[in-house]
């Protein structure tokens, strides 16, 4: 009995994998939503999938840390992302921020990198619009 439990458990854990339903490595906007109206200050939370958030200068595989692109575009695999007044790291393991915004719509682009700020590319990147009141 048991035995049969652990193949059936096993027979659906491969089903899961083989569909798909894994979750696949990826950066994504908890809050606010694309296309979301907001007010300042801008109450911004980051998600992440299948990797682990890290400190700045932590190079374990599989380990970063955010970066935010105001107005920005998401930037190539192995790039090292400069820190602006529109490029914003988060390199304390952060996954939330408030930022004030003019009025008006913005892109904002969430960019994940390693501990040396080298990005993991546009496959880790998520771009969202919101429109400031």
């Amino acid at each position: 009995m048991l035995r049969n439990r652990w193949l059936v458990g096993m027979a659906a854990a491969g089903l899961l994998a083989a569909s798909g339903v894994a979750q696949a490595a990826g950066v994504y906007f908890v809050q606010p939503t694309d296309g979301a109206s907001v007010s300042n200050p801008v109450h911004v939370i980051f998600g992440l999938d299948g990797m682990k958030i890290a400190p700045a200068g932590t190079m374990t595989e599989g380990t970063g840390h955010h970066h935010l692109l105001i107005d920005g575009k998401p930037l190539q695999k192995g790039e090292v992302i400069a820190a602006t007044d529109k490029s914003l790291h988060f390199g304390k393991g952060q996954t939330e921020t408030d930022l004030t915004l003019p009025p008006g719509d913005h892109t904002l682009t969430l960019q994940f990198g390693d501990g040396a700020h080298r990005l993991y590319g546009p496959e880790m990147s998520k771009t969202i619009t919101v429109h400031v009141k």
